[in-house]
């Protein structure tokens, strides 16, 4: 087998369940927002705006986390395992603590909404979804940041069975609750947004507790005492963790900026944009699952200082999700309108969304590159740099761009995908620039 297959054959085996585990997330929100479609627009409207600043605190939160897999990764490269389970031991109260924070600012989201422009009655339906969606981003954030122990140890398929359970047990609340069957009360949109806060939160017992009790805790040291100093000794955590988190908080705060301009166009383009926008995320994850793995298979090169295997782990990854999300991209411009009518059976939003969802195809291939760069970037030691062209590329770049092809030049709805394709272009270059960089660095100097 040559070096090149070796590679894709574990990135693939590593991602493959990842990508269920990352996919999964937002299955559940493609599920909610289907659902929903069988109600009416406000309340997929609802819904969509609803999950925005949701969105952007938890995937800041789970930046924050990323240090988790990191340090996991270069354990397993040193082969001190025994170091592993005490990095995910210092995770978990941090990782409640930045989930209670989060709930408190998701209390504010009307507020939000109303300072941002938003219909009123966007601004209160939407304001009521996010206070309870975010009761669960304490249990999302448990969940991935021993996800992310798992995967760094190259043991990824748990949190993946974890995943689907949650999935059908989604459904089964969304139907309970939205709907108001069984004696429940038809809750719409607020219906949707419990029952992900209540399988968030049995995702994470589920998790925590399979660690707990797996074969080699003894040896990984899951449950060594945190004991006092235990925040000082997770500085490095939070050093990559800062990096990270700032880099995913900045793109999501940017996305979310696209998603209130679709706002300001009406309920008829949010609700288009919330499912292309589902559509495209669900699909996404594949990225990240590509992205998370590539991640592991740089971060345990570099703690072997294995130079040229950490540069060909990195650019596999970056062939693999071009390849993959090229193919997927094929699908959207040739069947959009039936993979709108997936999510929604009213003929306006339907007719709406399908444009999104072919031109988002373009988006697919520049944004999952650049995910697997950044992550790479960061499995290789690298903190700030991503972050840095991130912000040059989502905050500099896309905002306003949205806001010119939006509203400037009147393209509306498709001008925001317009620009999330510059954005992500911009990003993926810059980001791979970087990689050669140090790359070139390393193997002049081991």
């Amino acid at each position: 087998m040559s070096r090149l297959s070796g590679h894709l054959a574990e990135t693939i085996r590593l991602a493959a369940p990842v990508v269920v585990t990352r996919a999964g997330i937002l299955v559940m929100a493609a599920v909610d927002t289907a659902m929903l479609g069988r109600t009416d627009i406000d309340q997929v409207a609802f819904y969509g705006i609803g999950t925005a600043p949701f969105i952007v605190i938890t995937i800041t939160g789970i930046g924050l986390l990323f240090g988790t897999l990191v340090l996991t990764s270069h354990a397993v490269g040193r082969e001190q395992r025994e170091e592993a389970g005490p990095i995910w031991r210092r995770s978990l109260p941090y990782a409640l603590l930045l989930g209670l924070f989060g709930f408190i600012l998701c209390l504010f989201g009307e507020e939000l909404f109303v300072l941002t422009n938003q219909p009123p009655a966007i601004a209160a339906g939407g304001g009521g979804v996010v206070a309870i969606l975010g009761l669960g981003v304490p249990g999302t954030l448990l969940f991935t940041t021993t996800a992310f122990f798992l995967e760094g140890m190259r043991r990824p398929v748990p949190a993946m069975i974890v995943m689907i359970a949650a999935n059908g047990l989604n459904v089964v609340c969304n139907w309970l609750l939205i709907f108001g069957h069984g004696g429940f009360p038809a809750l719409g949109a607020d219906g949707a947004a419990w029952a992900t806060t209540l399988v968030r939160t049995a995702m994470a017992a589920m998790l925590i507790g399979y660690v707990w009790w797996m074969t080699d805790r003894e040896r990984c040291a899951v449950r060594t005492p945190l004991g006092p100093g235990w925040w000082r000794r997770g500085r490095a955590h939070r050093r990559f963790g800062l990096a990270s988190g700032a880099s995913y908080g900045i793109e999501s705060v940017a996305f979310a900026a696209i998603g209130f301009f679709a706002g300001i166009l009406g309920a008829l383009p949010l609700a288009a944009y919330t499912v292309q926008h589902i559509v495209f995320a669900m699909v996404f994850m594949i990225a990240l699952g590509i992205a998370s793995a590539t991640s592991v298979r740089v971060g345990i090169a570099h703690g072997r200082r294995d130079w040229p295997n950490r540069a060909m782990a990195a650019w596999s990854g970056f062939g693999l999700v071009i390849l993959v999300l090229g193919v997927i991209g094929g699908f959207f411009l040739v069947f959009p309108a039936p993979i709108a009518a997936i999510f929604t059976d009213n003929a306006r939003l339907a007719t709406a969304t399908a444009p999104l969802i072919a031109f988002a195809a373009f988006a697919l291939i520049f944004d999952g590159g650049q995910a697997v760069i950044a992550n790479a970037l960061r499995g290789a030691g690298e903190t700030w740099a991503p972050t840095a062209i991130h912000i040059v590329s989502y905050f500099v770049v896309m905002i306003p761009a949205g806001w010119i092809f939006a509203f400037t030049l009147n393209h509306g709805a498709l001008g925001l995908i317009g620009a999330i394709i510059v954005a992500s272009a911009v990003s993926v270059t810059l980001l791979s620039i970087r990689f050669v960089a140090i790359s070139r660095q390393k193997i002049k100097d081991p």
